[in-house]
């Protein structure tokens, strides 16, 4: 489809990213990002505070301060109690106020499925966007929460989800990436992306996908909730996760793999590995010699970093934009 050029769009629909970004002015830039699901847990407060953490992420990820939001929801009002829809909406506003973010409107519509979500907008320098597509060669992949929110969702779903590992998604899930992302900002980093419906593996052939970039992925360095191996050895795993895996199974026009695996990998690993997230973490690229004051600067603010790759030259993954290892 032709797109309108405008000079003052510094991130649009001809290179997607987590957010949109226009220029307003020399040192001003305005970020806006919109994110709505149906409902992942039985809840309507906590599913309203899950949908808008997942909405914010996307103005943590381009290293931005969100300001306001919008509500957009969907709901069957003709078969649900007003007060679902309250629990969900005010679920929102907690989160959004925990954020230092006001919610000064929104639209809903009456649909058979309840909907919600956010439209964020908030400002980021010009100059000092964080993009996902500006990793370079050597440098280190960092992951700031662990996988498996699609599996345990869907375990929920079919009533089969173990209380803990619920409990443990849902903390993640409310978990802001807003100190991962002043950490990010602050020591420079190169790159980023949130992790969310595309998975790990998905999210990353975004940073590297028709460039002249590889990246490595080490299985064992990244980091799994509760109970998510077992679940999804017992097949319990959502359809959004078999999508990205055999979508990430093909190859570019280039004729170049997108992701490509050692031997030994079960397919349970594989779709582990692409399991479609929900408000799940950020994944930084950093130069190597700032990789160090990565880890200490989210230490300094209760963030938890696993280092799950690094970006190579092409020649480096055999043939393959991603490439799986077990091991560095």
């Amino acid at each position: 489809m032709p797109f309108y050029a405008d000079p003052n769009v510094l991130v649009g629909l001809d290179r997607p990213d987590d957010a949109g970004v226009y220029r307003l002015s020399e040192d001003l830039a305005v970020v806006q990002t919109v994110d709505f699901f149906t409902p992942i847990v039985d809840d309507p407060y906590l599913f309203g505070s899950i949908a808008a953490t997942n909405a914010l992420s996307d103005i943590y990820a381009m290293g931005a301060r969100p300001l306001f939001a919008l509500n957009i929801i969907g709901f069957p009002v003709n078969t649900l109690p007003r007060e679902t829809l309250v629990e969900i909406l005010r679920g929102g506003a907690d989160k959004a106020r925990e954020a230092g973010v006001s919610i000064i409107g929104g639209h809903s519509i009456d649909d058979p499925e309840p909907k919600y979500g956010l439209v964020v907008t908030g400002v980021v320098h010009p100059d000092r966007v964080i993009t996902k597509d500006a990793a370079g060669p050597g440098d280190r992949l960092f992951l700031t929460k662990p996988l498996g929110t699609g599996i345990i969702s869907t375990a929920i779903k079919r009533e089969v989800a173990p209380p803990e590992a619920v409990a443990e998604a849902v903390r993640w899930m409310l978990t802001l990436n807003r100190e991962a992302s002043l950490a990010m900002v602050e020591v420079g980093a190169r790159a980023a992306t949130d992790v969310t419906g595309y998975g790990l593996l998905g999210h990353l052939y975004e940073m590297v996908r028709e460039r002249p970039l590889g990246a490595e992925v080490y299985f064992e360095a990244v980091p799994l909730m509760p109970g998510v191996p077992e679940l999804a050895r017992a097949g319990v795993v959502p359809g959004g996760t078999r999508r990205n895996l055999a979508f990430l199974s093909g190859y570019e026009k280039t004729g170049r793999l997108r992701v490509g695996w050692e031997e030994d990998f079960t397919e349970t690993e594989k779709l582990i590995l692409a399991d479609a997230q929900t408000s799940g973490g950020l994944l930084i690229a950093v130069a190597p010699e700032r990789a160090g004051a990565l880890k200490a600067a989210l230490a300094r603010r209760g963030v938890p970093a696993w280092e799950v790759g690094r970006f190579v030259p092409p020649d480096k993954t055999m043939g393959a934009a991603v490439r799986v290892r077990r091991r560095p």
